[in-house]
């Protein structure tokens, strides 16, 4: 095991729609409608903050996905280590079960973690991890992966053939983009990518997403 640093400052760090103005944000874990049910802990605005290295090859993604009728749409970007603490307590020791039906109705919650869809340690608290999906700009609607985002369970790795054909090549256009720009996908989720070349392999961040507070602290 190597040996991690953690930090509150935010340089290195921006707001991912400066830097990609046509991507649509639905940061999650700032509304109730996520596996927990409520706010999660370091959320402070619904905006999607990342490093400046991984904004730069998202934006590379949606130039080429604009061209062929879709945009980028993130649920998550940067993911403060309070948030991280609070989805293992969750896993671990938390007996609410409200969103079991919608986010994890084939495993158990207490499985949730070695089973790979909560991390311990998160690599989106390095800052360079996003949560992504497509929306058709021609139907104004989601493309079909055949699950939701943050779906608990085999249906939603990315190489899984039991949903249909077409939810199957709607993910694989999505991660051959993401791959092409420097992303590497994950075996669990057909939403989750992490920049290979990501600025802060060693760093997990404490700050909150917080446009001020990014404004406030940048170097």
């Amino acid at each position: 095991m190597g040996s991690y640093d953690y930090t509150k400052d935010p340089s290195g760090f921006v707001l991912l729609s400066d830097f990609v103005p046509q991507v649509i944000q639905e940061i999650r874990y700032f509304s109730t409608y996520n596996f927990i049910g409520e706010r999660i802990d370091g959320y402070e605005e619904p905006c999607a903050v990342i490093t400046a290295e991984a904004a730069r090859a998202l934006k590379a993604v949606s130039n080429e996905m604009v061209v062929l009728g879709y945009r980028l749409k993130v649920f998550d970007a940067y993911r403060p280590v309070a948030a991280v603490k609070q989805f293992v307590f969750w896993a671990l020791e938390d007996n609410d079960v409200r969103m079991k039906p919608y986010f994890y109705p084939e495993v158990e919650k207490d499985e949730t973690i070695s089973l790979g869809y909560i991390a311990t340690r998160s690599s989106h608290s390095r800052g360079s991890t996003v949560d992504l999906t497509l929306l058709d700009m021609s139907t104004g609607k989601e493309v079909d992966m055949g699950t939701p985002f943050d779906y608990f369970g085999e249906l939603s790795h990315p190489d899984n053939r039991d949903v249909t054909d077409e939810q199957y090549e709607n993910r694989m256009m999505l991660q051959r983009a993401m791959v092409r720009h420097g992303f590497v996908p994950y075996e669990c989720e057909w939403w989750h990518f992490t920049l290979e070349d990501e600025p802060f392999p060693d760093t997990y961040f404490t700050f909150p997403v917080s446009s001020a507070y990014l404004r406030r602290n940048r170097a």
